[in-house]
């Protein structure tokens, strides 16, 4: 019997390949997971990906036809691009996790503007008053960093609390859910007329580190900032020292500088979780019933798009990830941040 030679090769953990799905989306084409034993691997096209991990060991050598890299997740940062041809093409899994990161940032504003956890403190106590500081969010200002799916949930949430809102992509060409859009390049003028600064950007060349001191002075003092892209937009010592020596500004972060999924731990370059001003979560917005399915809906669409047009939509610029950190602009005002494409 001829061995079938699969033209999808499935990279997300040895227990969770999507059987079902794979067959209602993908009829008639055939994959097989990536730690499947003595396949013959030459008639693959795609690769599903899932984190970095499942991916060691794999020689993109033996995908002579590989021309196309799905992730399951949002984020590329952690792809490695070295290990793989100019010819393929990467592509996120963008929108799939957007309602879920934006329902992330409403809980991290929410609970930096009304201190939730000092608030349970005081129950626990049985005391009433003083009640901790709150600030209100109805004719707030927001600035949205990474105007993309991600940004347009965030904005479309914040509508609901009366916020007027401006966002930043690289463009600043117009996009649907905002007041007003800005290009990247004008990162450090904008800044301080927001009362909230929500962070979905992708971590690239050009966005890492673009939180730093002096765009944290650009802010006003009693700025929230809440990051949901990716923690290395922000310079973790710059953020540190800024909320230590300005008590009255607020931070909250679903992501972390340096993550061990493998190992379920994070090491701390600061103390953030001393500083009374920091809430933070462990990198979970995208964990909740039903986040894999539709994670998994989003990109097998992609796929059996490309198996039925020979399409690849939005694949990602390598530019944007491989090479040196991309130089700030030098221009008056500051500098600026790639964001993600509106």
């Amino acid at each position: 019997m001829t061995p079938v030679r699969p033209r999808l090769l499935v990279a997300v953990g040895a227990d969770d390949a999507p059987e079902g799905p794979l067959a209602a989306r993908l009829p008639g084409i055939p994959w097989a997971t990536v730690a499947a034993p003595d396949v013959d691997r030459s008639e693959v096209e795609v690769l599903l990906a899932g984190p970095r991990r499942r991916l060691a060991g794999f020689d993109a050598a033996t995908t002579p036809k590989l021309v196309y890299v799905q992730r399951l997740f949002t984020g590329v940062d952690d792809f490695p691009f070295d290990r793989f041809p100019e010819r393929v093409k990467v592509v996120g899994n963008i929108g799939a996790f957007a309602p879920f990161v934006a329902e992330q940032a409403m809980l991290l504003a929410l609970a930096a503007a009304r201190p939730v956890v000092p608030a349970q403190a005081m129950i626990r106590e049985g005391r009433l008053r003083p009640a901790p500081e709150q600030r209100v969010f109805l004719g707030a200002r927001a600035l949205i960093l990474g105007y993309g799916e991600i940004g347009r949930a965030i904005a479309e949430r914040l509508r609901g609390f009366g916020v007027r809102i401006t966002g930043l992509n690289r463009t600043g060409r117009m996009a649907g859910g905002a007041d007003a859009m800005v290009p990247a390049d004008r990162l450090r003028d904008v800044l301080p007329d927001a009362d909230l600064v929500f962070d979905a950007r992708p971590l690239t060349r050009s966005t890492r580190g673009t939180i730093d001191a002096g765009a944290l002075a650009a802010m006003r003092p009693t700025a929230i900032y809440v990051n949901v892209g990716r923690a290395g937009t922000a310079d973790a010592e710059a953020l540190y020292r800024h909320l230590v020596a300005q008590p009255e500004f607020r931070a909250g972060f679903d992501p972390w500088w340096d993550e061990d999924f493998a190992h379920g731990t994070f090491p701390l370059p600061f103390p953030f979780p001393t500083l009374p001003n920091f809430v933070a979560m462990p990198h979970s917005a995208g964990y909740g019933a039903g986040t894999v399915g539709r994670a998994y809906a989003f990109a097998l669409r992609r796929v059996a798009d490309y198996f039925a047009t020979g399409r690849i939509d939005r694949a990602v610029d390598r530019a944007d990830y491989v090479g040196p950190p991309a130089p700030a602009p030098s221009q008056p005002g500051g500098a600026a941040a790639g964001a993600a494409p509106g």
